[in-house]
């Protein structure tokens, strides 16, 4: 497992914000694929399985997790995190411990350069999901993810490790989805078997954004939660 740091503490020495080519929203700044880092860094790190841009899903799985209580330490997993944003949110608005996991290894430069950009810390492991078991599983008090059940194989897979993880104590999974077929095939096991949730959420910003989400489980309630208006 990697770790993932922070150059510098020094707000002082962020870079100002570029309207044009950064997003802010839920107190998180992001790259759009534009920008001049990220189009420098393309020309040394391909990423590969859907790895190579921010996808629109992060952002309800951000709007939802700013509305839930979450406890300063807890311990975050976000599964094909890409850039990670998801993550990164839980790190800076929650203090949570993250570990960002992705098959595809390419992804970590840009995860990278959005933990320097939101001065956080997060660890990263260099998996698929048949690859988690127990040992990578315990101590997770929350699984998330965004844009993951793009193909029926994925959600196969990714519905035994939420059972895994579940079976290992994981309190809370969340997976966002633009609502596919096979996102929509997994909600209805969970729904059934495991009490769990889907509905439908909306963003209008950092752009109009439709889609679903699938809750398994609760936190203890931490009243002293606030939400970040974006």
């Amino acid at each position: 497992m990697e770790r993932f740091l922070s150059e510098t503490s020094d707000r002082g020495s962020c870079p100002a914000f570029d309207m044009k080519n950064e997003i802010l929203e839920y107190g998180v700044r992001a790259f759009r694929p534009r920008h001049h880092k990220i189009r420098e860094l393309k020309r040394t790190h391909a990423a590969s399985c859907h790895g190579f841009r921010l996808w629109p899903s992060s952002w309800l799985l951000m709007d939802f997790l700013n509305g839930q209580g979450m406890r300063k330490g807890a311990h975050v997993m976000e599964l094909g995190c890409g850039w990670g944003l998801a993550g990164i949110f839980c790190a800076k608005n929650r203090g949570a411990e993250v570990t960002s996991v992705d098959i595809d290894s390419e992804v970590f430069p840009y995860l990278h350069m959005h933990t320097q950009l939101n001065h956080v810390e997060v660890s990263t492991m260099h998996l698929g999901f048949d690859d988690l078991i127990s040992k990578h599983l315990k101590g997770i008090d929350v699984m998330i993810g965004a844009d993951i059940c793009f193909l029926d194989s994925l959600a196969d897979s990714l519905e035994g490790l939420i059972c895994r993880a579940l079976g290992e104590g994981v309190q809370l999974v969340v997976i966002a989805d633009p609502g596919r077929t096979s996102f929509e095939k997994m909600g209805r096991h969970f729904v059934q078997e495991m009490s769990g949730e889907v509905r439908g959420r909306s963003v209008q910003r950092p752009y109009p954004i439709d889609g679903r989400i699938l809750k398994i489980g609760s936190l203890p309630h931490e009243p002293s939660v606030v939400k970040l208006r974006h």
